[in-house]
């Protein structure tokens, strides 16, 4: 299955609502490490999912977060 890398930005005064969205919210993502920048004033959240398309990979997040990201398709690769 392919895999993605999901890519969210929100303002600074967002971060509480992109935290709190995922409440009552059964996405795949929920309780998994992610990578944010919050706490250094970048505001941004990545995550990698499996999915058939960038749209499934964006669909599964809660509807504040899912508009405000993007979905690129990657895989790991060994740097020589």
């Amino acid at each position: 299955m392919p895999r993605f890398l999901i890519h969210h930005q929100h303002q600074p005064q967002e971060c509480g609502i992109a935290y709190a969205s995922f409440k009552g919210c059964g996405s795949s993502v929920r309780h998994l490490p992610a990578i944010a920048s919050c706490a250094f004033g970048g505001h941004a959240i990545w995550w990698t999912v499996d999915a058939r398309d960038a749209r499934a990979a964006l669909h599964d997040l809660p509807f504040f977060v899912g508009r405000r990201s993007s979905a690129t398709q990657v895989a790991e690769v060994v740097v020589p």
